[in-house]
C-alpha cells in the first residue's frame, strides 16, 4: 500500500530454453549467455535447471558419464550447467535452482502418503506438473526476469510432464510475460558444402505438437552460415528472422553473449516482453574474451592427476578456474591429463611429472586412483614442483608428507579402514553414512586462515567461506606431528576441530585446501588459490 493505493508488484518474465535434435548443443551455455545479457541490462536475473532424470540429485551420478556435480552454496549436488550460470553470471545459486524428477516426485508420494491429497487419484498431470510449476514459480520471486532451462531434448520419453509444465506456466502468466527458445543444431555435409536445416525444422515441429511455439531460435552449426539460412529457419519454422540467432562455434564460450548480442537476441527479448532497460554494459565482457583469444606467454604445462577422463567436463570447473587465473596473470596453459591409476603402477611416473610445471589434484570418491595421486604429492614434496590440491587432494597431500616422513602405513579411512595410521578418516557425524547420497559435508563453511600463512597472503583475510563436498577429514589425533612432516594447518574451522588447508614448509607451493575453490571462481574474477598457484609456476626452481 502507498498513500492507501495498493500498488501492484511487477509481473515477473520467463524466458524457457528447450533443445532439439540431439544432446549437447549447448543449452546451458545458451540459457547461461541469455543470463549474462540480461543482467548487462541493469534487470536482476535468476536461473534454474529442471532435468527430467529420475535422481534426486546429481550426487550419484557417474562423472564420467555426466560431467562434474557443481555444488550450490546451501550444499545442493547438481548439474555441472549451473557452474556455467554462476560463472557468466557472477551469481551464487541454491538448490531452488536445480530441479530433478526424482526430488519432485519424492515430495509427490510423501504428500500422498500423508494424506494431502484428500483421496485423489495423483497423476502426472495435474499433479505432477503442478509441483514443477510450483517450484519453478517459488524460484522467480523477486527476480525481473526468471531462465528455465529444461535437461535433454524435446522426444525424451521422461521429458513430457516437463514440457506440459512450462506450457501450463506460460499460458498462466500470459504471452506477455514468457518467452520460448529453442536451441538446435544444423548438420553441415562436406560432400554437397551445405548445411541442412531439417532436423532443426524437425525439432520445432516436435516442440510445437506439444503446444509451444518458439519465439526464439538459436541454431547451432560447426561451420558460419549465409543469411539464406536465417531466411530458411524462419519460413519453415515459424519463428521472426528477428528471433533467430545462427551459433557457428566459438573460440571460447566466453565470446556467445557477445554473438548473441551482436545478432541482437537482447533488445528482441526485451522488447518482446515489454521491459524498459539501459543500454547493455558489455566492455568488461568484451575485455575478457579479448584476453582470453589473444596470445599469450609464456605457457605452462599443468599436469591434472585425475580417475575421471572419459569426459571433457569431469573436472569442469577445476578447468575454468585454471584458465581465469592465467588470463588474470596473462599467460598460457597447457592442461594435461595424467591418470592416476596408470601412475600408482608406472615406474616412469617421475619422468612424466617433471615434463609439468606444476600439478593439480582435484577431487574423487572411492579406492580407484588415490594411491596414483599419492604418489604424484610425494614427488611434489620431494622435488619441489608446485601443487595445488582440492579435497581428496587435500587428504592425500597430508598422506604422502606422513609416507615421506616415514609413516608407510598412513592412509585414509576410505582406502583401509583397518590400517595402523589414520591419518585421514570419517568425521564423527558421518558414520554410517557412507553408501548414501545427499549426506556429506556440503556447502558453504567458514574456515579461519593462520595470520602467516600463504593462504591468508593470497586471500589478503583471515575469515573465508568456501564451499565443500566430502566426508573424510584430516585426523586431528596426528595433526600436531604435521611440522616433522613438512606441512602445517594453514585453515582450520572456526571451532579448531577441522583441518581446513594444509600448506608445506620451504617449499615453492604447496597448497592444498579440503573446500572445493574451484566453484567460487569466475572467468573474471579468478580464486585466489588458482592465482597462487599459476604465479608459483612463474618463479625459477
Amino acid at each position: 500500500m502507498y498513500n492507501g493505493r495498493c500498488i501492484l508488484a511487477k509481473p515477473v518474465k520467463y524466458v524457457f530454453v528447450t533443445g532439439g535434435v540431439l544432446s549437447g548443443l549447448g543449452k546451458g551455455i545458451t540459457a547461461a549467455s541469455i543470463g549474462n545479457i540480461l543482467e548487462a541490462r541493469g534487470l536482476k536475473v535468476n536461473i534454474q535447471k529442471l532435468d527430467p532424470y529420475l535422481n534426486v540429485d546429481a550426487g550419484t551420478l557417474n562423472p564420467s558419464e555426466h560431467g562434474e556435480c557443481f555444488v550450490t552454496k546451501d550444499g545442493a549436488e547438481t548439474d555441472l550447467d549451473l557452474g556455467h550460470y554462476e560463472r557468466f553470471l557472477n551469481i551464487e545459486l541454491t538448490s531452488k535452482s536445480s530441479i530433478m524428477s526424482g526430488r519432485v516426485l519424492r515430495k509427490l508420494i510423501d504428500d500422498e502418503r500423508n494424506g494431502k491429497f484428500l483421496g485423489k487419484t495423483v497423476q502426472l498431470v495435474p499433479h505432477f506438473t503442478n509441483a514443477i510449476i510450483e517450484n519453478v514459480e517459488e524460484a522467480a520471486k523477486g527476480f525481473d526476469i526468471h531462465i528455465v532451462e529444461i535437461g535433454g531434448t524435446v522426444g525424451d520419453y521422461e521429458s513430457p510432464a516437463f514440457f506440459e509444465a512450462i506450457r501450463e506456466l506460460g499460458q498462466r502468466v500470459g504471452v506477455e510475460n514468457c518467452l520460448y527458445v529453442q536451441v538446435v543444431y544444423m548438420p553441415y555435409l562436406a560432400t554437397s558444402k551445405e548445411i541442412k536445416t531439417k532436423p532443426a525444422q524437425n525439432a520445432v515441429r516436435s516442440l510445437r505438437s506439444m503446444g509451444i511455439i518458439p519465439d526464439i531460435l538459436v541454431a547451432r552449426s560447426e561451420v558460419p552460415t549465409n543469411g539464406k539460412t536465417r531466411a530458411k529457419l524462419s519460413a519453415f519454422c515459424g519463428v521472426s528472422q528477428e528471433g533467430i540467432a545462427i551459433l557457428p562455434n566459438a573460440r571460447t564460450v566466453y565470446e556467445v553473449p557477445l554473438t548473441l548480442e551482436q545478432q541482437g537476441i537482447g533488445n528482441y527479448i526485451v522488447n518482446s516482453l515489454g521491459l524498459k532497460t539501459k543500454k547493455p554494459q558489455m566492455s568488461e565482457w568484451k575485455k575478457l574474451v579479448s584476453t582470453i583469444v589473444s596470445e599469450r606467454t609464456p605457457k605452462y604445462k599443468i599436469g591434472v592427476v585425475a580417475k575421471y577422463l572419459d569426459n571433457q567436463d569431469t573436472y569442469m570447473s577445476v578447468f575454468e578456474a585454471l584458465r581465469a587465473a592465467s588470463w588474470h596473470l596473462n599467460v598460457d596453459l597447457e592442461i594435461e591429463w595424467v591418470d592416476a591409476e596408470k601412475m600408482a603402477k608406472s615406474k616412469s611416473y617421475a619422468k612424466i611429472l617433471a615434463e609439468m610445471d606444476g600439478i593439480v589434484v582435484p577431487g574423487g570418491f572411492g579406492l580407484r586412483g588415490v594411491e596414483g595421486k599419492v604418489v604424484a604429492a610425494q614427488y611434489s614434496l620431494k622435488n619441489n614442483l608446485p601443487y595445488l590440491g582440492l579435497c581428496l587432494g587435500m587428504q592425500v597431500g597430508v598422506i604422502a608428507a606422513a609416507r615421506n616422513y616415514g609413516l608407510k602405513h598412513a592412509t585414509s579411512e576410505e582406502l583401509d579402514p583397518k590400517a595402523k595410521d589414520l591419518v585421514i578418516y570419517t568425521m564423527e557425524d558421518q558414520k554410517g553414512k557412507e553408501n548414501t547420497g545427499g549426506t556429506m559435508r556440503l556447502g558453504d563453511y567458514d574456515c579461519v586462515l593462520d595470520k602467516g600463512s600463504i593462504s591468508a597472503e593470497l586471500y589478503g583475510k583471515k575469515n573465508i567461506t568456501e564451499r565443500h563436498r566430502h566426508r573424510y577429514e584430516a585426523n586431528n589425533k596426528y595433526v600436531d606431528q604435521y611440522t616433522d612432516w613438512g606441512i602445517v594447518p594453514a585453515g582450520k574451522s572456526p571451532d579448531g576441530r577441522l583441518v581446513e588447508i594444509i600448506e608445506a614448509t620451504n617449499h615453492r607451493f604447496f597448497v592444498a585446501s579440503q573446500f572445493h575453490p574451484e566453484f567460487t571462481s569466475r572467468p573474471n574474477v579468478p580464486h585466489p588459490l588458482f592465482i597462487g598457484f599459476i604465479q608459483s609456476l612463474k618463479r625459477k626452481k
